[in-house]
């Protein structure tokens, strides 16, 4: 399979973004990335979809209810093709819709908690997905950059310390984003976890100071969502779109803080026979599982189990582990006390 490093979260000034397109493909192509998507808040913009240099750039749209108070309930859809915003009154309806157009709809940032100051200061409310009873989508945005930020901003110097270290707020997604992931898999609904920065190249003021804190390119090299295409992209943009759509329904993806080391070449499967699974594939087991994990780097390995928590750990560049209970898989690594890597997980029945 192939490798593709994808950030499928961004923002230009068709809505509240600052970069044109041209201009967040740069620096999708300066960050190392393969593919990158624009979503901008209800509106779909046509005729800038292809190739950037050496960069994919899709178009998408992150789509909520502009009448909404507060605006909860976004949406990413990617692959629609056309404007869909019409539909936001209504969540359920805006995803059928999606799916039919054979687009993927992931719940954007799904959780999230702004602090008092935030909100009373900027008029920042918290934006997290409110309907959770709606069925069909693809999944959720599990890990969104600029939603951890705004909730490890506990005090203005809090925002002041990440403007000079912003590599230090980045420690993983929320628990509770965590939990309703896995209650999902449990319930038999198999949600595909990404990451994506939320990328909008905003200038921050704090009194006198002003300075762009998050940068296209920065937040392209660090939380990301590496897939497993069946085979390279070709350079033509509706073929090669229709093989990542394919890998991202099927889960075969990861998510990486890449700042803390580069996570190209990290692969989970898991084996039983001559039966093979990775990550969002179903093992149906022939005797016991052997369960492994390799990352580039060295770090430290947890296999958790949903519903039972970690069942194995290791330190190194491999974890392997031989079981023979069924059940529902995922890998995390960390290096330097930080997530690293989480997988989409491996179901074994």
């Amino acid at each position: 399979m192939i490798e593709l490093v994808c950030n499928l979260h961004s923002h230009t000034p068709f809505s509240d973004g600052t970069g044109l397109h041209r201009e967040i493909a740069a620096a999708a192509v300066r960050a190392g990335l393969d593919v990158v998507g624009v979503t901008d808040h209800n509106v779909w913009v046509g005729g800038v979809q292809g190739y950037y240099d050496r960069v994919l750039l899709l178009v998408g749209e992150e789509v909520h209810d502009p009448c909404r108070q507060p605006q909860v309930s976004h949406a990413l859809i990617l692959g629609a093709g056309r404007e869909l915003a019409p539909l936001a009154v209504s969540p359920q309806e805006l995803i059928h819709a999606a799916r039919e157009q054979g687009a993927l709809v992931f719940l954007a940032h799904p959780v999230e908690y702004v602090p008092r100051w935030l909100r009373d200061w900027l008029s920042e409310p918290a934006l997290p997905w409110a309907d959770r009873e709606v069925t069909g989508f693809t999944g959720l945005e599990l890990w969104n950059t600029m939603s951890e930020f705004k909730a490890r901003l506990r005090t203005p110097f809090h925002a002041l310390y990440y403007a000079f270290f912003p590599h230090r707020f980045l420690h993983g997604p929320f628990p509770e984003a965590i939990r309703w992931w896995e209650q999902l898999w449990l319930s038999e609904v198999p949600a595909v976890a990404i990451g994506g920065a939320d990328a909008h190249g905003h200038a921050y003021k704090l009194g006198p100071w002003r300075r762009v804190l998050f940068p296209y390119e920065w937040l392209f090299r660090a939380v990301s969502t590496h897939i497993l295409a069946d085979r390279p992209l070709q350079r033509r943009p509706e073929e090669d779109w229709l093989l990542i759509r394919d890998a991202l329904q099927a889960g075969r993806a990861w998510i990486a803080n890449d700042l803390l080391g580069p996570s190209r070449g990290f692969r989970f499967e898991a084996c039983s026979g001559h039966r093979r699974a990775t990550m969002g594939g179903t093992l149906r087991r022939a005797g016991a599982v052997q369960m492994e994990a390799v990352a580039p780097l060295p770090g430290e390995f947890r296999l958790i189990r949903f519903g039972s928590g970690v069942v194995a750990r290791a330190r190194g560049r491999v974890l392997r582990h031989l079981t023979a209970e069924p059940g529902v898989y995922r890998m995390e690594v960390y290096r330097g006390g930080r997530l690293w890597i989480l997988t989409n997980p491996i179901r074994v029945i």
